[in-house]
């Protein structure tokens, strides 16, 4: 009964434990033991195994949120929302994009277990268009079954419209549980992430000695400086666009009480009441965040969007495999479009790295282990990148509507008036 209640008590202390922490612990103890230890090669098997989990619940989890996602859209949306729509799916866009200019610019590599299999590079884009064309219209459970994300994307769209047009709340109810049911698995598999990442730290270096951390820290950097690049220049030169005024004013508080927040949950449905506090305090019309905010945290994903494209390319690069700027742009629109799916999992986004991996003939196998490269890097990248996304839902929600404000000729905030607009309203 003793041991019993000890291990409730350490289970518990264990899951109250913040997930970052455990993270940092794990990876410690696994360069400590890669150090010291090199004999003791089962403690790579942990890394194996939360990589294998990770490997047969990514398939699943990308049909049904993706499913679910489309079963669930309403298509009832004014002119601002409309606007909300484009510019969400815009940033997420352009922030591939700037992802791939970056990685051309700074070619990154990245230690792999698997790296040594030959994978076959595309000869060119016509040929990666072919390979899609031919994985779009595979079996879709043969699809699931082998990690096939093109076919798994496809399918899902086509379920999730089917779905939709059944026009019944019980099917509606159905998807939205299977989809919080395989989140609820993936949560588990990611709960245990600390033993997986000191397995696969043991593993590298063991093998390899602390260098790999070299590629790692080039790697962070990338990261984190492509995303503070779309977060500070990007994001506020299209809202600037559209409003025609200052956006920084706007930008500073929407990172200071929502960016903030957003870094240290790591979660951009977590941070949704931030958000609404905040929409609220800037004056935008309730009725248009109570949908634009819950809708930015499904499709407005920079962060993850920059993650997948410039983990693609480090894999692309690690292998040989050369991408022609053309094909580098098709994988900006396939991250863009896989990003918008990758809502609701800490760490949501690198699950999908698969899916971009698959466009240039990567295998599920390596495509998994850049996955895990991802998992103990995402101390700092999963941080950023929840703190772009969640801090960009409001800034291109008061975007359209300050827009809509402009123009009926409604009133703005103080803060984003003009210096004319602040004296006629004073006079």
């Amino acid at each position: 009964m003793s041991f019993s209640n000890g291990l409730k008590k350490a289970v518990k202390k264990y899951n109250d434990t913040n997930l970052i922490l455990r993270i940092v612990i794990g990876l410690a103890v696994g360069v400590v033991l890669g150090l010291t230890l090199k004999s003791w090669t089962w403690i790579a098997v942990f890394g194996d195994l939360f990589v294998g989990a990770l490997k047969a619940m990514a398939p699943v989890l990308v049909f049904v949120i993706v499913a679910n996602a489309l079963a669930q859209s309403r298509s009832r949306l004014d002119r601002r929302f409309g606007t909300l729509i484009f510019l969400y799916m815009l940033t997420t866009f352009d922030a591939a994009v700037l992802a791939v200019l970056t990685s051309f610019a700074f070619p990154q590599n990245i230690t792999l277990a698997a790296a040594q299999e030959s994978a076959a590079a595309p000869q060119g884009l016509g040929e990666v268009f072919a390979t899609m064309l031919n994985n779009i219209v595979s079996n879709p459970f043969a699809a699931i079954i082998d990690g096939n994300y093109i076919g798994i994307l496809f399918w899902a769209v086509l379920f999730g419209f089917a779905m939709k047009r059944l026009a019944a709340d019980s099917s509606r109810v159905f998807m939205a549980n299977v989809a919080d049911a395989v989140s609820q698995i993936v949560r588990w598999i990611i709960n245990l992430a600390p033993f997986g990442i000191c397995g696969i730290v043991y593993n590298n270096v063991s093998t390899n000695g602390m260098s790999i951390f070299t590629d790692y820290g080039k790697l962070i950097l990338l990261l984190v400086g492509t995303m503070l690049l779309q977060a500070l220049v990007i994001a506020p030169f299209i809202a600037f666009l559209y409003l025609r005024r200052n956006p920084y004013p706007l930008l500073f508080r929407c990172l200071r009480e929502s960016g903030v927040t957003a870094f240290f949950t790591r979660s951009s449905a977590a941070n949704i009441p931030v958000n609404m506090a905040l929409c609220e305090k800037l004056g935008i019309d309730k009725e248009m965040y109570s949908v634009a905010i819950p809708l930015g945290a499904t499709i407005n994903m920079d962060g993850a969007a920059i993650t997948i494209t410039i983990m693609t390319l480090a894999a692309a690069n690690t292998l040989g495999i050369r991408v022609s700027l053309p094909a580098a742009i098709l994988l900006s629109f396939i991250s863009a479009i896989g990003a918008c799916g990758a809502s609701g999992i800490a760490g949501g986004s690198l699950l999908l790295i698969p899916l971009a991996c698959s466009l240039f003939g990567i295998s599920n196998d390596i495509a998994m282990q850049v996955v895990a490269v991802g998992f103990i890097i995402g101390v700092v990248q999963d941080s950023v990148e929840t703190a772009l996304n969640s801090s960009g839902d409001v800034l291109f929600a008061a975007t359209a509507d300050y827009r809509h404000k402009i123009k009926t000729g409604q009133p703005l905030p103080e803060f984003m008036m003009t210096k004319k607009e602040k004296e006629a309203r004073k006079s």
